[in-house]
């Protein structure tokens, strides 16, 4: 089988569909499929036993976008089928000019995102589905749903993410919950050398992916000003960055937060290996890679009750949970776990057996098998 994966984001990007698409491709090479990628970057990726073709994201937006269809495009002649992680409009484009069909594993409400990146709409994802909105947003609804039913089958998270693509009209036939992964963990060292070896000193919290609004990291560093003595690592890029480390110097947090960019994925898991929990704050959530790759290096996390966390964060089992938005309640949860080591163990070892039914294998499989289904007999 001949596959074209596209992703809007690659390593040393971090974030979802820079986890999910080099894992998915390894894996079908492994299994003797020939693979392709098109993705955007800052600077050439490195390259793999795959080719990894890219568009430079500093082109202009619309000459970016066209970039990209083109090479979609190309590529797909070349191929059998095309999978998409994100880039669903210019994939949708590219592969129906190439008349190959498309397999989408949905990651978000692209309509969404793009309203809260242009700061247009401030509300949560379950509020954008009741707003009406003007000309902008019908057209983003529209082009959503055309690209989404153009695809032969839908791949979703979780099941929060799967009933609200039932509501775009897509039939549930056609649409699938297919968890993220657990990463299949590397050898790390012991956690104390770990934590030596990462300069950390002191309860430590750990974030990992892209610094963008809906992950109100800002809430974050609220609550750590709540909570003296415990320090952040954050890993990670993204447009809110900048902004991000001017709060930290407002807030008086200096040397308690430490921004270290870009980072690849075993840097990532022992990182998450040597904190005493993962902090997720954000807005609204799918099924973030941040909690599976914690949770699987048998680190608990603390995570605001949004979107598809609640169906992998267990509260009280491998996490705390809290309302988003409130930094008050973050606070108090970073407080208990940090000064109850009876519950920061119980939940610690918790932790990876709860993800271990979120094997590659299995979830993986179930990709090839729907992309081995769209290939024309």
């Amino acid at each position: 089988m001949r596959v074209l994966v596209v992703s809007g984001i690659w390593p040393p990007d971090i974030g979802g569909p820079a986890s999910h698409a080099p894992e998915l491709a390894g894996f079908l090479c492994r299994r003797g499929h020939s693979v392709q990628v098109v993705t955007t970057a800052a600077a050439p990726p490195a390259q793999e036993a795959y080719d990894v073709a890219w568009v430079s994201r500093k082109l202009p937006a619309g000459v970016r976008h066209i970039g990209v269809v083109g090479a979609i495009y190309r590529r797909a002649r070349r191929a059998e089928v095309v999978y998409a992680t994100s880039m669903t409009r210019r994939t949708a484009i590219g592969a129906a000019l190439a008349r190959r069909p498309l397999v989408l594993k949905l990651t978000a409400d692209e309509a969404y995102e793009r309203e809260r990146r242009s700061g247009r709409f401030s509300g949560d994802l379950d509020a954008f589905q009741r707003y009406r909105g003007g000309f902008r947003v019908r057209v983003l609804r529209v082009t959503r749903d055309l690209a989404v039913r153009r695809a032969v089958h839908v791949f979703t998270p979780s099941v929060y993410l799967r009933d609200l693509v039932l509501r775009w009209g897509i039939p549930a036939e056609r649409v699938t919950v297919n968890p993220n992964p657990a990463p299949e963990v590397p050898q790390l060292p012991q956690r104390e050398e770990l934590r030596r070896e990462l300069g950390m000193d002191g309860p430590t919290l750990a974030f990992a992916g892209r610094l963008m609004a809906a992950k109100a990291l800002d809430v974050a560093l609220q609550a750590l000003q709540r909570v003296p003595g415990v320090s952040l690592v954050v890993v990670g890029d993204g447009p809110d960055r900048v902004t991000l480390e001017r709060l930290t110097a407002e807030l008086g947090l200096g040397m308690r937060v430490r921004f270290l960019g870009g980072r690849l994925r075993d840097d990532v898991l022992r990182t998450l290996s040597a904190a005493d929990a993962a902090l997720l704050s954000s807005r609204w959530e799918n099924f973030p890679h941040l909690v599976v790759e914690a949770l699987a290096v048998g680190t608990p996390v603390i995570a605001t009750a949004v979107g598809g966390v609640p169906e992998v964060v267990r509260d009280g089992e491998n996490g705390l949970l809290v309302p988003a938005g409130d930094p008050d309640a973050l606070a108090a949860a970073i407080r208990r776990l940090v000064e109850d080591d009876e519950l920061r163990g119980r939940l610690a070892r918790a932790a990876a057996p709860s993800v271990a039914a979120l094997a590659p294998e299995r979830l993986l499989g179930q990709i090839e098998e729907e992309l081995s289904r769209a290939v024309p007999e």
